[in-house]
């Protein structure tokens, strides 16, 4: 979608992973994702104490979500990242890379820190705002 605006103020820290905002406009198809993590299709925690594998599986099942709707992992505009605590967010890192590669624009992030997820032995949980061009 060519009418999103990335926002990168020159008087902001630039970095690879993420911009520091993101505008759409009126007319984009807005799509809300919520909180993703490794389960595969029987509810089954893929990934056991390995935050890497549990992102890959966590943005896999972001990906399912958005080919439903009829978009792309590029079409999303804003992460939230809920990583627990103790583990290397550089693996959590590692993992988007592999699976944004080096297409341009990632979106905007928040990344916190939290003692647990809902989902025991769950390390990451992933929501996500998506905006795609259609009905």
């Amino acid at each position: 979608m060519s009418d999103r605006r990335y926002h990168n103020p020159e008087s902001l820290h630039k970095n690879p992973a993420f911009s520091h905002g993101v505008s759409v406009p009126a007319t984009a198809r807005t799509i809300y994702i919520g909180g993703q993590n490794a389960t595969d299709a029987d509810g089954v925690l893929v990934g056991e104490n390995d935050l890497f594998a549990q992102t890959v599986k966590t943005l896999e099942n972001l990906q399912a979500v958005l080919k439903d709707a009829d978009a792309t992992l590029q079409d999303v505009v804003k992460w939230s990242v809920l990583v627990v605590e103790g583990q290397a967010a550089v693996d959590g890192l590692r993992a988007f890379s592999s699976v944004w590669g080096s297409h341009p624009n990632p979106p905007a992030i928040t990344v916190a820190f939290v003692s647990g997820l809902a989902i025991p032995g769950a390390l990451v949980e992933i929501e996500a705002v998506a905006v795609a061009e259609g009905n």
